[in-house]
């Protein structure tokens, strides 16, 4: 039995992954969502093995319950939620949007062309839940030469990306994720000043690892939600801190593949990555705005899966996303559906029920 303050104090991103029995292990199957994207669609494209479906997070000192469909969609009942980010952040949106579809079909309102932009909704709860695609977060833009992409971006620091700050005011929660988009040649300015570059490998330009901008980035996000944005006092922000990808023995274009069957164990994850800078940064710049809206009336909330998602290296579609476009790449990026990402989930059920002080049916703590 633990004590209250061991209760209080639990830490639910700290902890490792457990087997669990095949019955149960899933929420949804991809033949019972419908809303599961082809590229995510990991059986349906020949992914033989299941049992990287039969594993739980459990937090060292707590128990993290079962996503319960209908305790989520009570406690947003009426509210507008965002997803910020890039295509991961649309990842986790669509394992939500599937957890969820078992409890109430959402009705598709909204795709514009290019299908970066979503809008579902849930009548019977008067629930909007919404993706808001941004590559950097911040302003970004692709250089383009002789009209064509270059894989090179400008990236403007000190300027947040507009697509997704003019809908602050409608929302009631926005969760804001990126990462993966900084590791590419970028040209990084602040005013009219460029202020350095990463792997642009030019002498009079400072040169700087991605975490500088990837932390200016959340900075300048953060201090716009806290300065920026007027009319955001009932804003809920998230942090959903970066989960990193899983190539071996190459990258994603050099022949790297993630072929695995099951999780890594504790031993195997290495706090010395890259990755896990990219996550403090973050982490830093998320305890500065969370301090400074405290005072502001603010309120702000983090999902860190870092650590969760460096043990799952089994959990990506690998070469079983069916594109016909780019055959012989594998995604090691994103996440297969149902699959480990369904975890974020149950966290971010386990934040809003810690906000709403309601009686949990299990023992939640953050």
């Amino acid at each position: 039995m633990k004590n209250n303050l061991e209760e209080r104090t639990c830490d639910l991103f700290k902890g490792h992954w457990v087997p669990t029995t095949s019955e149960g292990s899933t929420y949804y199957t991809n033949s019972s969502c419908r809303t599961i994207p082809d590229s995510k669609n990991c059986f349906k494209h020949g992914r033989t093995d299941s049992d990287f479906l039969n594993w739980r997070w459990k937090p060292e000192q707590c128990d993290l319950p079962r996503f319960d469909h209908k305790m989520f969609l009570e406690l947003v009942r009426g509210k507008k939620m965002a997803f910020i980010g890039d295509s991961v952040s649309r990842n986790h949106m669509e394992s939500l949007l599937c957890l969820l579809s078992q409890e109430e079909t959402p009705k598709d309102i909204h795709k514009d062309s290019e299908d970066r932009y979503r809008t579902w909704y849930f009548p019977k709860h008067d629930f909007t839940l919404m993706m808001l695609w941004s590559r950097f977060i911040i302003v970004g833009e692709e250089q383009m030469i002789n009209g064509s992409a270059s894989g090179t971006f400008d990236l403007q620091l000190d300027k947040v990306d507009d697509d997704w700050a003019r809908e602050l005011p409608n929302l009631d929660y926005a969760i804001i994720s990126g990462g993966h988009w900084f590791f590419r040649v970028m040209y990084l300015h602040e005013g009219d000043n460029l202020v350095g570059c990463v792997y642009c490998g030019q002498p009079n330009v400072t040169s700087y690892n991605s975490d500088f901008p990837l932390r200016k980035a959340f900075r300048t996000a953060f201090n716009y939600i806290n300065n920026g944005c007027k009319e955001c006092g009932k804003l809920v922000t998230v942090l959903r801190t970066f989960a990193p990808a899983h190539f071996e023995n190459g990258a994603w274009n050099t022949g790297g593949y993630c072929n695995r069957t099951g999780p890594a164990s504790e031993s195997e994850v290495d706090p010395g990555l890259f990755e896990w800078q990219v996550r403090n940064a973050q982490m830093e710049e998320f305890e500065k705005a969370r301090k400074e809206g405290m005072e502001k009336g603010q309120s702000f909330e983090v999902l860190d899966v870092t650590v969760a998602m460096m043990m799952r290296p089994d959990g990506h579609p690998g070469d079983h996303w069916g594109n016909k476009w780019m055959r012989g790449y594998n995604d090691c990026t994103h996440w297969c559906l149902p699959g480990p990402v369904d975890l974020w989930s149950e966290l971010l059920l386990a934040i809003l029920n810690k906000r709403t002080n309601l009686s949990p049916r299990g023992n939640i703590k953050s």
